[in-house]
C-alpha cells in the first residue's frame, strides 16, 4: 500500500489578542530542549519541527505511514506538541491558513529566505499564508509524472474542500481559500500543463530554474511536483485545516487520486485534455467558493454545487479507496464537512456569533488542539 506523510503549516499567536507573534524560534528552541531530554526521532533533532518563511509560522511533517488512524494520531501528536512548545514562549498554535487580524509578517533569517525576499518583494512579505502539504509514495519518476498528469483536473475540489482562508489584514477577502490566491502570486505556482514523461518534466523543471528567476528545484511550486527529497507526489493546494480529522480525509483522498491516476496510466489511458487555463479558472473557482458556492465540475468544467464536486471526486477514486480500506473513513469524513462546513464557513459562523476576530483566532486556537477521533 502507498504511504501517505502530512506538513502543515501553523499561526502562532497570542492567546488573548490573536495577533500573530515572530516567536518561530523561540518555539524551535523549545522543542530542541524537549527533544534534548525525551527524543522522539532519529532526524538527530528528536522532532520534527521547522521554520518557515516568516518567523510567525510554524512546521511540522508526519513520518510516512499506510493506516489513516496512525497519520491521525501523529498529527494529533505534533499539533499538541507544537501548542505545548508554543506555550513557553508565550504563545499558542492556531491552525488558520491566513491571519485574520492585520500583521506586518517578519522574515526568517537566512541566505534563501533573503533571496526570496530581495527576489519577490512584496509577495514574499504577503506569504503568510499556511498551507497543508500531502506526500504520497510512487514507485519511480515516470509513474509520478503519469500521475500528475492525470490527476489535474480534481485538484481545485480539494481546494475548496480545505478552504480555511476568508480574512485577511482584518478584513473578510469574500473568499473562502484566500491564501490560494496569495500564493498563487508566486511566479511558479499553480496549475501546469501535461508534461507525458519523466524526461520532459525534469527538463521543464531545469529550464525553468535557468532562467534565474527561481534560485533552485525547491521554489519549483507547481499545485503538484515531484518531491525533490522524497519518493513522492506532493500535493500542495490546499489551505492548512481547521479540525485535525480534515488532513486525514484529505490524505485518503489524495491516495485515492494517486493510486486510480497510476492504474489508468498502466492501462494506457491518456490524460483528460483539460488546459492550464480552465485549470487556473476552476482554481480561481474553488478559492473564492470553497464548499459555500459553485465550483467547476472537474469532469466537465462547468458550474456545479459543491456536494456535487465533491460526489464527483469519491467516484472516481472509490475502487481505490475501498482496497485501501479507507472507504468508510472518507464517505463519513465527507458527510460530516459538508454538514458542518470547511475552515472557512466555521470562522465566519465563529465571527458571527463572538462579534470579533481577536475571539474567532482564539477559539479556533482551541479548535486547533481539539483531538480528532
Amino acid at each position: 500500500m502507498r504511504t501517505v506523510g502530512v506538513e502543515e503549516e501553523l499561526l502562532l499567536v497570542d492567546a488573548r489578542s490573536g495577533e500573530p507573534l515572530a516567536l518561530s524560534e523561540a518555539v524551535l528552541a523549545a522543542a530542541d530542549r524537549s527533544a534534548g531530554q525525551e527524543p522522539q526521532g532519529g532526524d538527530g533533532k528528536g522532532h520534527t519541527f521547522e521554520k518557515e518563511l516568516h518567523k510567525e509560522q510554524l512546521e511540522f511533517a508526519t513520518k510516512p505511514v499506510t493506516e489513516m488512524g496512525e497519520l491521525q494520531a501523529e498529527i494529533n501528536g505534533w499539533r499538541a506538541e507544537a501548542a505545548r512548545h508554543a506555550a513557553t514562549a508565550g504563545a499558542v498554535m492556531a491552525a488558520l491558513a491566513t491571519s485574520p487580524l492585520p500583521v506586518q509578517p517578519s522574515l526568517n533569517v537566512g541566505k534563501r529566505y533573503e533571496w526570496v525576499a530581495e527576489q519577490f518583494g512584496l509577495t514574499a512579505q504577503q506569504q503568510l499564508t499556511g498551507g497543508c502539504h500531502v506526500h504520497v509514495s510512487v514507485e519511480s519518476d515516470e509513474e509520478g509524472v503519469a500521475v500528475l498528469d492525470r490527476i489535474r483536473p480534481w485538484l481545485a475540489v480539494l481546494t475548496a474542500m480545505s478552504a480555511n482562508s476568508p480574512f485577511w489584514q482584518g478584513e473578510d477577502s469574500g473568499y473562502g481559500s484566500y491564501r490560494s490566491r496569495v500564493w498563487n502570486r508566486l511566479p511558479s505556482a499553480g496549475p501546469v500543463d501535461v508534461f507525458g514523461s519523466a524526461d520532459r518534466y525534469h527538463e521543464e523543471v531545469r529550464a525553468m530554474v535557468d532562467t534565474g528567476v527561481l534560485r533552485d528545484v525547491g521554489m519549483i511550486w507547481f499545485d503538484a511536483r515531484l518531491s525533490a527529497k522524497y519518493p513522492t507526489v506532493e500535493i500542495r493546494v490546499a489551505d492548512v485545516c481547521l479540525e485535525a480529522s480534515t488532513p486525514v480525509l484529505l490524505a485518503a483522498l489524495i491516495r485515492g487520486l494517486v493510486e486510480t491516476a497510476a492504474r489508468a496510466w498502466r492501462r494506457g489511458e491518456p490524460p483528460a485534455g483539460v488546459s492550464t487555463s480552465l485549470l487556473r479558472l476552476a482554481s480561481w473557482r474553488a478559492g473564492r467558493s470553497g464548499l459555500d458556492g459553485p465550483l467547476l465540475h472537474p469532469q466537465t468544467m462547468r458550474e456545479t454545487s459543491p456536494e456535487e464536486a465533491v460526489r464527483a471526486l469519491y467516484h472516481h477514486v472509490r475502487d481505490a479507496l475501498v482496497e485501501s480500506g479507507d472507504d468508510e473513513l472518507v464517505r463519513e469524513g465527507i458527510a460530516g464537512l459538508l454538514e458542518r462546513g470547511n475552515g472557512a464557513r466555521i470562522q465566519r459562523e465563529l465571527l458571527r456569533a463572538e462579534g470579533n476576530l481577536s475571539a474567532v483566532v482564539t477559539r479556533c486556537a482551541q479548535l486547533t488542539t481539539a483531538p480528532a477521533r
